[in-house]
């Protein structure tokens, strides 16, 4: 991408130096100069059509900007393309620029990038630059800032820009080793593989098959239709995943490098739960750019990983309150349903949240950033699988 320097007006358009070409004009016709009255009454005419020209350029001037896309990963590049339109019969002169945050955009350290052109009437120019993210977060992008002119561009005028739109970047993903997953099933091999369904999820009910057992006949719904009706249940079944980011030892620690590479492993253990077949839900006491929910709950969908790693990507390292009480409001854990648990380190909230899940007969698998123990501050044994993240991650990226 190409930077432009903002051009310098001519000399001769500036007040003080109008007003000696007024005074040179005023002596030659004193002294009959024709050559250089002529040049003066250029002059004059040139700066006065030049001012009139730029006032009447903002008429009939607009424009349309959009993102090739609004949600990538680091490294991606996106698009930004700006049309404009000169929908007069008057041509101008046009400026369009981009404010551009160099800590968040590769490659360039410039502030703003710029393009110029001269638009005919009822002429259109497009005008495309290439943005690449650093780094997860969300950022707005735009309005480009627009100044519009007579054709030599000696009075500039700044037309108001509104609107804008804001750049989502997931959390890179990262390759990672087996994820030692707690397990929570009655009969063996999950999923729809199993030979044996499981009682606990009935999801309808049928003619009743002979060879059946009878014990799977439903009665009631017997009764209602007239003939036998047996039960219909998943398979043993579809695996269920909560994943939960705890930031307030982060925030304490003022850790930024750990919790982002937190947010990395939590975002590509989602897609590997994903493309293996598990329902995938999320919950974060942390605060979130833009408001909304800090909750997904647990489903299998063609939205559920983009709402996940959405919300990865609006996460702040700031705390809104207790993880439990995130999860008491705004997560249903069904039976059968496991846990992962990402912090910064063992605290007190780790035996708390064992001894929470247990209740709710919910294994947990905890993550932490710094070598974890299996005994909390107060000498009692925590209930559940304590990792480091350096247990399950490899070098490298996975392209999305």
């Amino acid at each position: 991408m190409e930077a432009h320097q903002e051009r310098v007006p001519t000399l001769f358009i500036v007040t003080p130096v109008l007003f000696l070409v007024g005074l040179l004009l005023f002596v030659t016709l004193i002294h009959g100069h024709k050559e250089l009255s002529i040049l003066c009454f250029l002059v004059f005419s040139v700066a006065g059509c030049a001012r009139v020209w730029s006032r009447m350029s903002l008429a009939g001037i607009s424009y349309t900007s959009r993102l090739e896309r609004e949600r990538v990963f680091p490294g991606q590049e996106v698009i930004l393309r700006v049309k404009v339109e000169n929908a007069k019969f008057l041509p101008v002169w046009l400026q369009m620029s981009v404010p551009v945050d160099p800590e968040h955009f590769f490659p360039s350290g410039e502030e703003s990038f710029l393009r110029e052109s001269g638009l005919l009437w009822y002429q259109r120019a497009l005008f495309q630059w290439e943005l690449t993210p650093r780094r997860r977060g969300v950022y707005r992008v735009g309005p480009p800032r627009m100044k519009v002119g007579d054709l030599l561009g000696f009075f500039p005028r700044e037309k108001e820009t509104q609107g804008g739109s804001h750049l989502v970047v997931y959390p890179r993903l990262v390759s990672l080793k087996s994820l030692p997953l707690p397990r929570h099933d009655f009969f063996g091999v999950p999923g729809p593989k199993s030979p044996v369904t499981d009682p606990v999820y009935m999801v309808g009910t049928r003619d009743y098959q002979q060879w059946q057992p009878a014990r799977y006949i439903h009665w009631k719904a017997t009764a209602r239709h007239g003939r036998l009706q047996e039960k219909v249940f998943e398979p043993t079944g579809q695996e269920k995943v909560l994943l939960v980011v705890e930031v307030d030892q982060f925030q304490k620690e003022n850790e930024e490098a750990e919790f982002e590479r937190t947010l990395e492993v939590v975002a590509s253990v989602a897609v590997r739960l994903d493309r293996t077949g598990h329902a995938v839900g999320f919950a974060t006491n942390g605060a979130v750019v833009g408001g909304g929910p800090s909750t997904v709950p647990m489903g299998r969908n063609p939205h559920q990983i983009p709402a996940v790693l959405e919300l990865l990507a609006r996460l702040r390292m700031e705390s809104t309150g207790d993880i439990l009480t995130v999860l008491r409001r705004g997560i249903r854990l069904p039976w059968g349903a496991s846990c992962v648990h990402f912090s910064c380190e063992q605290g007190p909230t780790t035996l708390t949240m064992s001894n929470y899940l247990r209740r709710r007969k919910t294994p947990v698998l905890f993550m932490v950033c710094r070598p974890p123990s299996r005994m909390a501050e107060n000498g009692e044994e925590i209930r559940g699988n304590v990792h480091s993240l350096d247990d399950i991650c490899m070098e490298g990226t996975i392209h999305p």
